[in-house]
């Protein structure tokens, strides 16, 4: 069936202080999650007015992917649905069935592979048909991205652009250091996450000409329970221990994020940012790809290749490029306290 429309599927935000709680018991539902725990993150967004920015982030790389779109001549519309907040994806599919789409191309605001961000949009989007009725539509996902090189290229301009506010006498001895959400260990140790950030890392790292020795993975935003192991370590541990290190500048680029949303504001503008200041560091945040032209141009390819089978599927690094349909098996959900691993099969919504 040939493609008719594009949905991009993201996380979702508040959009004012009275949508900040529903919000987040949404994210939050069926997981293991201390209220208290809750009530802490609610605060951060509430340090900003109760809204956080990635709705208004992915309408501003809906228009810039629209504009893009036009340019090469591909005259499919674009939708949007999230996953926790309006619009939501089950209100987006139903649209899309009186619209009379059939099949459309879905290009999810994550770039790795794990449970939380890719196989779980893909459950999304299986339930919002369902709920969506007969007439909703069938939604293919685009690929990972990670190693695009594209994508690759925009990231190396914000660590180049961020590495101009250190000192030009000091930007030899600066250190890279890497972010992403950290995930529990029993769901990275069942995917390739943990692999494809630091291929991330080496790949721009070396384009931006930080040698190995000062570069590192680090990973921030942990929640659940303080006895669960996650993946470590955590940003502002590790720059505490740059500092005591000697080290004296450091360059932060969220790689696991692609636009400046509150995890980014928050983690890294306000608790990493004090905690370089005790630490002595000079530290500069990378910007995230945002609508970065690079990332805008990656975007339109991933869709060109899936509506032409014989453009080339582009990727760099070591690991070629990413299946277009999962495997069996592939990023299953982390086994949570009272509840019943999941039986294996093909993903949903793959």
């Amino acid at each position: 069936m040939p493609y008719d429309s594009i949905l991009f599927v993201s996380f979702g935000g508040p959009e004012g202080p009275d949508d900040v709680i529903p919000f987040l018991e949404n994210v939050l539902r069926g997981r293991n999650v201390p209220r208290e725990r809750m009530l802490e993150v609610a605060e951060h967004y509430q340090h900003f007015g109760g809204v956080s920015p990635i709705n208004q982030q992915v309408r501003d790389l809906i228009a810039a992917t629209r504009s893009e779109l036009d340019r090469a001549g591909i005259d499919l519309p674009i939708y949007w649905g999230n996953r926790n907040w309006h619009p939501l994806l089950t209100d987006t599919l139903q649209q899309m069935a009186r619209d009379g789409r059939r099949c459309a191309l879905a290009f999810v605001t994550s770039g790795q592979s794990s449970y939380s961000g890719c196989r779980q949009y893909r459950e999304n989007i299986e339930a919002a048909r369902q709920a969506a009725g007969d007439g909703a539509p069938q939604i293919d996902k685009l690929r990972v991205f990670y190693n695009h090189p594209d994508f690759i290229a925009a990231q190396v301009d914000c660590v180049k652009a961020a590495l101009q506010h250190i000192p030009a006498q000091r930007r030899a001895a600066a250190q890279l250091v890497c972010t992403a959400h950290s995930i529990p260990l029993s769901m990275s140790g069942q995917c390739d996450y943990v692999k494809q950030l630091e291929e991330m890392t080496r790949l721009i790292g070396e384009a931006a000409g930080f040698p190995e020795e000062r570069r590192a993975l680090v990973y921030q935003s942990r929640s659940g329970r303080p006895e669960d192991p996650w993946l470590e370590p955590d940003v502002c541990d590790f720059i505490r221990e740059l500092g005591a290190r000697g080290a004296t500048d450091v360059v932060v680029a969220p790689i696991g994020f692609l636009s400046d949303h509150m995890e980014v504001m928050f983690d890294l503008d306000e608790e990493a940012a004090a905690a370089a200041r005790d630490a002595g560091l000079t530290m500069a945040r990378a910007a995230t790809v945002g609508v970065h032209p690079r990332f805008v141009t990656m975007i339109r390819k991933l869709i060109q290749e899936r509506l032409d089978p014989s453009t080339p599927k582009e990727a760099i690094g070591q690991y070629g490029p990413n299946w277009d349909v999962c495997p069996v098996g592939c990023c299953p959900a982390p086994v949570r306290p009272g509840r019943p691993a999941p039986a294996a099969g093909r993903p949903a919504g793959a």
